[in-house]
C-alpha cells in the first residue's frame, strides 16, 4: 500500500501518521511528497491553528473520496508540547476517519497506538472527573469503541479493588530483577535472553553482578526508608539457573532489602516448563514464593516447535502438576493468540486443556511482530491468521474467561500487534498480580537489576517518567555494573531528595 499525504509537511506528523496506517495495512509505504510512483490513496490536509485546531482531510482513491472534519480547542496557557499534543488528536482524528471509511474497517481502539490506554481512563477519574463524562471524553477525543471503554473501566474498577492505595504507592518502590538466560530463544521473543547451554561462566559472573546491584540497592532503600511493594523475577526465564544458585539469590534478596516481610507479592517466572525441576521448587518453598508463571503458550506440538520451544505439552501438563503438588498455590499461565499455523480450531483446543488445569490467572497475549524478532525477520516462514479470525480468537478468549469467572485486571498494547488488538490479563478474584498493575500503569518507580533490566523513576509529585536500562547482553553487563548501580542510585537520590533528607 502506497499512500501520498499532502498539506502535513511537519516532521513531527510522520510518525504518528505511518503508525495509524500500520492499524489497516501490512507495512506501508507513506511519502509527503509528490513522486513519479503511482499512489493507491492520496490525503490533502488542511490545518489551521489558532484558539482552536481545525483539522479538514480528503481522501481520494480512484473514483472513491472520503473527507473529514474535527475541531479541537486550544486553550491559552498551553505549553508547545500541550498544544501540538491536541493538534496531533485532532490530525489523526481526521485521518483515521478518512481510512476507517475507505477500508471499512473500524479500529476499536480509535487513534490509540500506545501501550497504555488504560491510563488515560485512570488519569480521568483520579482527576475528579465522572465515569460518565470520562467515557464520553475518551469516545470524542480518542474514538474508542464502547466495548473497549467498558473493558478498560472494569479493569480499573478491578485494580483499585486490589490496590486501594493504588494512587499513593509513589513513595514505595517495586523491583524487576532480570535474569537473561533461557533454554532456547523463541523466534517471536525480543526480550534480553540467552541460550544457557555452555554459559555457566557467563552465568557466574552475571550473577556476581546482579548480587552486588540487589547489596547496594537494598542498602540505600533501607537507609532511606523507602519500602518495597512487589518483587518480580523476570528474564529469560529466571528458573534456568541451577537450584543453588536460585537458593543463593533469594537469602540474597532476603539479606539485602529491606522489610522484606512487609513486600506484598514475590513473583518468579518459571515459564519455560523444561526448566522446573523438584529442586527448585524446594527452593521456592524454603523462601516462601507461591507465586509462579508456568506458559504453555499453545497446546498443540507443532506451533512449540515451530517457534522454538523445546518442551512438550506433555512436560507442560506435567511439571504444572508438580509445581501444584509442591504447594505453589497462585499459578499464571501464557497463551498466545495468533502464532503461526494456528486459528481458531487450534485456540480452541489451547482453552480446552487449559480448562483441564485452571491456573489462578491467565494471560492472553496476541502475537505481535517485534522489530528484532526471528519471526519478523523471516515473516514468510511463519504464516499467521487473518484480523477476522484473530478477532474471533480473543472473542473465545474473552468468553472462556468469564465463563470460568476469571476477571481483567489489566491490558497493554503493543506495535505490530495482530488485529489492532491488545494483550489482556485475567484472574480469579483476588489472585491478580500486584506487579503486573503496577508497571502498566506506572504508578510507581520499578527499579530493575541485572541483566537488559529497565528502569523507571516516577517522581512522586509530578509522575515525571526517567527511563533507564542496563546493558542486554551479559558480558557488557559483567564489565559495567558497579557503573550502572551508582548511576540508579543517583537518579533515586534526586527522586527521593526530600525524603533523604529528612531521614
Amino acid at each position: 500500500m502506497y499512500i501520498f499525504i499532502e498539506g502535513m509537511r511537519d516532521e513531527r506528523f510522520e510518525r504518528p501518521l505511518q503508525l495509524i496506517a500500520n492499524l489497516f495495512f501490512e507495512e506501508p509505504e507513506i511519502t509527503f511528497e509528490k513522486t513519479e510512483r503511482q499512489y493507491d490513496a492520496r490525503i490533502q490536509f488542511s490545518l489551521t491553528t489558532g484558539s482552536n485546531a481545525e483539522v479538514h482531510a480528503v481522501l481520494s482513491a480512484g473514483d472513491a473520496t472520503y473527507t473529514a472534519e474535527y475541531t479541537n480547542e486550544l486553550p491559552a496557557g498551553l505549553t508547545e508540547k500541550e498544544q501540538f499534543r491536541l493538534v496531533k488528536n485532532a490530525v489523526s482524528h481526521a485521518y483515521l476517519t478518512v481510512l476507517q471509511d475507505w477500508t471499512g474497517t473500524i479500529q476499536k481502539w480509535g487513534i490509540l497506538t500506545g501501550v497504555r490506554p488504560t491510563k488515560l481512563l485512570h488519569k480521568k477519574l483520579h482527576d475528579g472527573i465522572d465515569v460518565e463524562t470520562a467515557h464520553r471524553e475518551l469516545a470524542e477525543e480518542y474514538l474508542i469503541t464502547p466495548e473497549k471503554i467498558d473493558l478498560m473501566q472494569r479493569i480499573v474498577d478491578r485494580q483499585l479493588s486490589v490496590i486501594p492505595d493504588f494512587y499513593d504507592l509513589r513513595n514505595e518502590v517495586s523491583i524487576y530483577i532480570g535474569i537473561p538466560f533461557c533454554p532456547t530463544k523463541c523466534a517471536y521473543c525480543t526480550f534480553p535472553a540467552y541460550a544457557i547451554n555452555g554459559r555457566q561462566g557467563s552465568v557466574n559472573s552475571f550473577l556476581g553482578g546482579l548480587h552486588y546491584e540487589m547489596r547496594e540497592t537494598g542498602k540505600w532503600l533501607r537507609e532511606n526508608g523507602i519500602n518495597i511493594t512487589t518483587v518480580y523475577y523476570g528474564g529469560g526465564t529466571p528458573t534456568s539457573i541451577t537450584a543453588e544458585e536460585m537458593d543463593m539469590l533469594y537469602e540474597e534478596m532476603h539479606t539485602s532489602f529491606p522489610n522484606i516481610e512487609n513486600i506484598r507479592e514475590i513473583t518468579v517466572e518459571a515459564g519455560r516448563p523444561d526448566t522446573i525441576t523438584p529442586e527448585k521448587l524446594d527452593v521456592l518453598n524454603k523462601w516462601k514464593i507461591d507465586r509462579i508463571s508456568i506458559n504453555p503458550q499453545s497446546y498443540i506440538q507443532e506451533t512449540l516447535k515451530a517457534i522454538g520451544r523445546h518442551h512438550t505439552v506433555e512436560e507442560t501438563v506435567e511439571k504444572y502438576h508438580l509445581a501444584r503438588e509442591m504447594g505453589m498455590n497462585n499459578i499464571n499461565m501464557d497463551l498466545i493468540i495468533g502464532l503461526p499455523g494456528e486459528g481458531t480450531k487450534e485456540f480452541t483446543h489451547t482453552l480446552n486443556e487449559t480448562e483441564k488445569l485452571m491456573p489462578e490467572s491467565l494471560t492472553v497475549h496476541t502475537l505481535s511482530f517485534k522489530r528484532a524478532s526471528e519471526m519478523t525477520k523471516n515473516k514468510e516462514k511463519y504464516k499467521v491468521a487473518g484480523r477476522e479470525e484473530i478477532e474471533c480468537m480473543m472473542e473465545l478468549a474473552e468468553d472462556w474467561t468469564k465463563k470460568h469467572d476469571y476477571v481483567p485486571y489489566y491490558l497493554y498494547r503493543q506495535k505490530n500487534i495482530l488485529g489492532n488488538l491488545e494483550n489482556v490479563g485475567y484472574s480469579k478474584p483476588g489472585e491478580e498480580s500486584l506487579y503486573n498493575i503496577i508497571i502498566m500503569e506506572e504508578q510507581q518507580t520499578i527499579i530493575g537489576l541485572g541483566c537488559g533490566a529497565s528502569s523507571k523513576f516516577i517522581h512522586p509529585v509530578t509522575g515525571k517518567i526517567t527511563h533507564f536500562a542496563n546493558p542486554k547482553d551479559p558480558k557488557t553487563y559483567n564489565d559495567s555494573f558497579t557503573d550502572y548501580t551508582e548511576k540508579k542510585l543517583e537518579l533515586l537520590k534526586e527522586l527521593f531528595h526530600k525524603e533523604s533528607s529528612q531521614s
